[in-house]
């Protein structure tokens, strides 16, 4: 398995035969507002694409990744709606709740139901995107997840199996301690640390509880130190706390820069 990072909670995984991406969404900071995180070069050959929730920098391409790919889109089933008799994905770079754009391969998945596509066995995990505070000069603007908004629609992380190894994405969350416990021992888990300013997902210390319940092999920490809007650092956190904190409970945790990979 090789596992490669490009920010935010964005993967590309080369798993046996399998290429998945995970949230191939665009940037977020202005300076690069929506280019693609995954590189154009990468997309002709992925087979599989998990969108863990509808916002833009987790979902802006993933309609034009699965047409030039081919790839089957997996996402929550609240993502998606059957209008006059078709199937339609939530419209990625659509304003608003419109459900508008169709996907030739579209499975669903709901919490704690498991679905198998392929070779792989994918269970829905509990997620709810936390509110995020907006900046812009003397302006601010609290977004928060709702039933009729856009912002955070659809949040669910995904654990999924492929053949006796499992890794577990959570996309933007907060803490869900008890729910997790189900989650046992996965051999990767990628888990958002950086809230504790921008409030929209975990923070350090939260994402810590989760690790502790979860008991992962490796942990990948993603979400933290994003460019978004005109500031090039949105939500800081402390890596290399979460670093310490996680290999003093006996789990390996993997730093990834923009690009790098680990091979497991």
């Amino acid at each position: 398995m090789k596992v490669t990072f490009y920010g935010y909670n964005t993967f590309l995984i080369d798993w046996g035969s399998n290429k998945i991406a995970i949230d191939p969404g665009g940037s977020f900071y202005i300076p690069d507002f929506f280019k693609t995180l995954i590189p154009k070069t990468e997309w002709r050959d992925i087979t599989h694409i998990f969108v863990t929730h509808g916002d833009p920098d987790h979902h802006w391409h993933t309609d034009r990744v699965a047409k030039i790919s081919g790839a089957k889109v997996i996402c929550n089933e609240k993502m998606v709606r059957t209008i006059k008799g078709e199937r339609l994905i939530l419209g990625p770079r659509s304003k608003g709740l419109v459900f508008n754009t169709p996907i030739k391969n579209l499975y669903t998945v709901a919490v704690d139901e498991t679905i198998v596509v392929d070779d792989l066995e994918i269970t829905g995990v509990k997620g709810t995107h936390g509110p995020l505070i907006l900046k812009v000069g003397p302006f601010s603007k609290t977004l928060h997840e709702g039933p009729e908004e856009r912002f955070g629609y659809g949040e669910m992380g995904f654990h999924i199996k492929y053949k006796d190894r499992a890794i577990v994405n959570l996309g933007d969350t907060m803490l869900f301690e008890d729910e997790w416990e189900k989650v046992s021992s996965p051999d990767v888990l990628m888990i958002p640390i950086g809230g504790k300013i921008a409030g929209n997902t975990m923070d350090e210390e939260e994402a810590l509880k989760a690790v502790q319940v979860m008991k992962p092999k490796m942990v990948i920490p993603v979400h933290y130190n994003c460019g978004a809007m005109f500031k090039k650092n949105y939500n800081p956190a402390d890596d290399q706390l979460f670093k310490r904190r996680s290999e003093a409970m006996g789990v390996n945790c993997v730093i990834l820069q923009n690009g790098k990979s680990i091979q497991l």
